[in-house]
């Protein structure tokens, strides 16, 4: 994951809908570095690497987080067609773009 993709990522998110929330969303990409994000009552950790208890791990390229993000893919779409794959809680999958408004 780009440094820019990051801070719009950080941009983006909005704390009053993780507020309570406290979880670890895993990324797996096909074309860049594992990434996690922390999400702990309204905070945001991004981190390099693979976290050892995630609570959902998602498995895609960069390009369909972005579609899923930018609201151009539609994450239930993307997982019926394997572009998307998740593990875990895969409803918190659902929460991403309620997380990280695209406006």
């Amino acid at each position: 994951m780009s440094d820019a993709t990051i801070d719009k990522l950080q941009r983006r998110f909005d704390p009053e809908a993780a507020s309570g929330m406290h979880e670890v969303f895993q990324f797996h990409f096909s074309d860049a570095g594992d990434h996690y994000l922390v999400v702990d009552d309204g905070t945001l950790e991004v981190h390099e690497g693979e976290h050892d208890d995630p609570s959902v791990s998602l498995s895609m390229s960069t390009e369909t987080l972005k579609g899923v993000m930018n609201g151009e893919i539609n994450g239930v779409s993307a997982f019926m067609t394997g572009r998307l794959k998740a593990t875990g809680n895969v409803m918190l999958a659902t929460q991403l773009t309620r997380l990280f408004p695209g406006h």
